[in-house]
């Protein structure tokens, strides 16, 4: 086949027969608006609290050294140990009930955040927005694992994961004209009136995704969705019986699975990459650079290109892993490449403001990792136990959070800024244990599947049986 007509057939909506394709349309249609929605505005005030700061809440509620550091440290605790519970509670309470839920709870505190006077009551709400906010990226790709096939999954985790982006790159925009037109109005300074905008803005969303997410295919009642089409949707992925997950027994099948240390470790590591972007490093840079004085509307619009950046390349990659047959582990080679560059134009004494804009400019396509690599655990978990797969993607995201608590304080503090010296290295040696570390998941990843098809165990996807974490097989349910 042609790699056109190869091409052409994958941005297809998918499947072999008009029904699938047209149950696709509709998956994509509900289940993408409202992730995407939901983890856009989660990101629109994570990044929304930089240009705050930027724009004249330093000043306002009198932040000395690193306390946005601090902040954003509490923050990711609160993160972290919401993560692994949320995956959970999705057995418990359903999909269109708990992501909601959490949502109206994050744009409450965000708006809350609006009447506060010092940098310690920001760091009281950011760590229980922290707790709502941990549901969104895990349980959204473990919703996503549930009803796509591998084929499709790539390109659907790019599009949600950039939807994040955007709002990192959109709300420098909305502070920049919120500043230009509301500072001041009825007594508010414009960063004020920048929190209520965003909480607002979250409660027609969670309205929506009330009435019409779909949970599960195998807990689905939306009317939009016919009999026919949720049995199609549960015969299009492996099914598996499902056992108690949350005893003793569970644990040990948890710990005793390479997937949970390889892709956690992976995931520790490669979020660690994302560091120059995931701190606004070049928004610091900007506010501390010894010989320019940037406006408020530089401060906050220049960076916008570094998401703009990951937009693409999140995309483009996940793109091109689905299209090269789910190949994720290039990712990992071209972020490490990206990751020894960039820091090398970073600490060149030779380095220009052109040459470090350009350099934090390209470091943001690593954000490419997020989509990929949680497409590729659910990949790599498509024919284990739901309930470990949710666990491993949840203690993905716990893990990388864990380390980034003390490593952005170590590595990124805000009273590092302009140079980051520390950081940069500490990138340089992300970039290379990267690599290492990818060969070996590639590695375990044949090597399973080498075993997976000795044993006879199907393939394709609503294959028969599936191999169970300790090694044995459970028959299809």
């Amino acid at each position: 086949m042609a790699v056109g007509t190869k091409f052409r057939e994958y941005l297809s909506p998918g499947g072999s027969s008009e029904g699938e394709r047209k149950l696709v349309q509709k998956l994509d249609f509900f289940i993408l608006t409202f992730c995407c929605l939901m983890y856009f505005l989660n990101y629109l005030d994570r990044s929304n609290l930089t240009n705050a700061y930027v724009s004249g809440m330093k000043e306002d509620l009198d932040f000395k050294g690193n306390e946005l550091t601090q902040i954003n440290t509490v923050f990711t605790v609160g993160y972290v140990i919401g993560q692994i519970p949320s995956n959970i509670a999705l057995y418990y309470v359903k999909p269109r009930i708990f992501f909601p839920s959490m949502l109206i709870v994050w744009g409450c505190l965000t708006m809350v955040t609006a009447a506060t006077h010092n940098p310690h009551s920001i760091m009281a709400i950011r760590f229980f927005q922290a707790l709502a906010e941990s549901s969104t990226f895990v349980g959204t790709h473990y919703i996503l694992g549930a009803w796509y096939t591998e084929r499709e999954l790539g390109k659907r985790s790019g599009i949600f994961t950039a939807s994040g982006l955007a709002g990192t790159m959109i709300g420098g925009f909305i502070q920049t004209g919120i500043h230009s037109s509301m500072d001041g109005l009825q007594g508010l300074a414009g960063w004020r009136w920048l929190f209520i905008v965003d909480g607002l803005i979250c409660l027609p969303v969670a309205i929506y995704g009330f009435l019409l997410f779909p949970d599960t295919p195998s807990t689905t009642k939306v009317p939009y969705l016919s009999e026919t089409e949720r049995e199609l949707a549960r015969s299009r992925v492996p099914r598996h019986v499902e056992r108690a997950p949350f005893n003793w027994s569970f644990v040990k099948r948890v710990f005793g699975s390479w997937y949970f240390y390889g892709f956690v470790m992976l995931w520790i590591i490669a979020g660690e990459t994302e560091s120059f972007s995931s701190n606004s490093l070049l928004a610091l840079y900007m506010k501390a650079h010894p010989e320019r004085k940037y406006a408020v509307s530089q401060l906050n619009n220049y960076p916008t290109g570094v998401p703009a950046v990951g937009i693409v390349s999140t995309i483009f990659w996940a793109t091109l892993t689905d299209f090269l047959g789910g190949k994720r582990y290039l990712v990992g080679y071209w972020i490490g490449l990206t990751g020894i560059i960039t820091s090398a134009m970073i600490l060149a004494p030779s380095a220009t403001t052109a040459s470090t804009f350009g350099a934090y400019y390209w470091a943001g396509s690593v954000y490419a990792c997020q989509a990929t690599f949680f497409a590729w655990a659910n990949d790599a978990l498509r024919y284990e136990e739901d309930s470990l797969r949710a666990v491993v993607i949840a203690s993905m995201n716990a893990g990388s959070g864990a380390v980034n608590a003390w490593w952005s304080i170590i590595f990124y503090s805000a009273d590092f800024a302009p140079k980051f010296t520390r950081g940069v290295w500490a990138m340089i040696g992300c970039s290379i244990a990267l690599v290492i570390w990818t060969a070996g998941v590639t590695w375990m990843c044949v090597r399973t599947e080498e075993k997976r098809v000795s044993q006879g165990v199907e393939t394709e996807e609503g294959g028969d049986e599936a191999i169970s974490v300790d090694g044995g097989r459970d028959e299809k349910a």
